[in-house]
């Protein structure tokens, strides 16, 4: 295959991406966005490998039985969205399919996988946004998102996965910044003051939280902007200045600044309060979390006398949300802000039989196993990238009966779970929840069990 040449290919499947996936008559793959299985679709090359290729759109000459009209206007130019021009339920079946893959490829894995719980939103489930701020076409001060594998900034008024609040908020405080001449920031040149704008919102509680990421320690107006913004917005409870200087792309700075309120926002999962402040993690689809933590305390088949280990345990959702149903919660983190967050949360819900340590998982893992703590029970919720060997090699000295995985990427859930099943725990069952519609992303609970003998 050579650049620029066409082919009329039927598309077979979709990549991880969001890409889809069809076969020339040669038998090359040929990976095209926007494309559906099902699609006959008519393709230009536009990158070419020995065995496949890489093509844009040109014409879809037969749609799929699955193909929608997209209902987002920078749907093709913003990284956000890969699945808006086909069914939900589609989408729920392609996503299992790619829970599947991993799991049989990378993880050598026959556990039953469930079929995909679904969100119960497709849209405005999102609770919390971070907006890039920088320079639209005409000069004027926008924020957006970034488009796929760039930094260039796409305007995106209103985005169908935030709630429609997020985008007059950002709209008011785009004003704000042009009326005052309160310039962007460059990432290039390390110059100009704004940088993300991030909303977040409870929505049990109704409370809204913004928090104004700047490259500098003084915003212009802040008074002005405050009242501004809660005189229009009441729901607004606090507002934050984060000061990030650093040449990065990290987001949020390590200092706070409280322009109105105490920098945090309260709201109510699982028949629990929480308190969360702009570092803390907390699920942003609400009633997607409710139904994964569900998930995962159903996989538990807690008795009451349990020891639970929560790895991971961010502000403590997870743990919180089975405290009154065991004997202890532990909960470990690395983010100070997360820990004191799960402890006044703990306070908050009357939990007294739950203990969250400040620390790396591996390494408080293994101080806890020289305390003698014996879990009867570990949750482990590790970032995208999976639990490291020692916290796998640790969790399974610590010899749980039951050990609960959470996981925002099959990929590495299937390449740790590979490695427990060495270490003497067996996979019983996947229950993949979909937490982000219209994105590439699923969230996936595994249930392992142990298979040793006691020592």
């Amino acid at each position: 295959m050579k650049k620029n040449q066409e082919y009329i290919i039927k598309i077979s499947g979709m990549t991880g991406e969001g890409n889809g996936v069809g076969r020339t008559d040669e038998g090359f793959a040929v990976f095209v966005p926007e494309t559906a299985p099902g699609d006959l679709a008519k393709v230009k090359i536009a990158k070419a490998n020995k065995s496949f290729a890489f093509a844009i759109l040109l014409e879809i000459l037969r749609p799929s039985p699955d193909r929608i009209k997209p209902d987002c206007p920078v749907y093709k130019k913003c990284g956000g969205c890969c699945f808006r021009h086909v069914s939900y339920a589609a989408e729920l079946k392609i996503k299992e399919s790619f829970v599947r893959e991993n799991l049989k490829k990378i993880g050598a894995l026959d556990a039953p996988v469930l079929p995909v719980i679904p969100s119960p939103k497709e849209n405005a489930y999102r609770n919390k946004a971070q907006y890039p701020i920088g320079l639209g076409e005409s000069g004027k001060i926008i924020t957006g998102f970034f488009a796929k594998r760039s930094h260039r900034l796409i305007n995106c008024p209103e985005c169908a996965l935030q709630p429609g609040i997020f985008a007059q908020i950002a709209g008011e405080f785009c004003n704000f910044a042009g009326q005052y001449k309160i310039s962007a920031y460059d990432e290039t040149k390390h110059t100009g003051l704004l940088r993300h704008l991030y909303i977040r919102y409870g929505e049990a509680s109704g409370e809204i939280a913004v928090c104004i990421v700047a490259n500098g320690t003084c915003l212009p107006m802040r008074n002005e902007l405050v009242s501004r913004l809660t005189g229009r917005f009441p729901d607004i409870k606090t507002i934050v200045l984060n000061i990030n200087r650093e040449k990065t792309n990290v987001i949020l700075g390590k200092k706070y600044i409280n322009l109105l309120g105490d920098g945090s926002i309260k709201d109510w999962l699982c028949g629990l309060e929480f308190n969360l402040s702009p570092p803390s993690f907390y699920q942003v689809n609400h009633g997607g979390a409710e139904t994964l933590y569900k998930t995962a305390e159903e996989f538990a088949e807690l008795s009451g006398g349990e020891t639970l280990l929560d790895l991971y345990c961010g502000t403590g959702t997870i743990g919180l949300s089975m405290a009154r149903r065991v004997k202890k919660v532990v909960g470990v983190e690395i983010i100070p802000e997360a820990i004191e967050n799960a402890r006044r949360n703990a306070w908050l819900n009357g939990i007294t039989n739950a203990e969250f340590i400040l620390g790396d998982a591996g390494e408080a893992a293994a101080g806890l196993e020289k305390r003698g703590l014996k879990p009867d029970l570990i949750i482990l919720d590790p970032p995208r990238k999976g639990c490291s060997p020692e916290v796998l090699e640790t969790a399974a000295r610590l010899f749980p009966g039951k050990i609960v995985m959470i996981s925002c990427d099959s990929a590495t859930l299937a390449r740790d779970l590979k490695i427990f099943g060495g270490l003497g725990y067996r996979t019983v069952k996947i229950q993949p929840v979909d937490m982000f519609p219209r994105t590439a992303h699923i969230e996936t609970v595994a249930l392992l069990v142990n298979t040793r003998e006691a020592h």
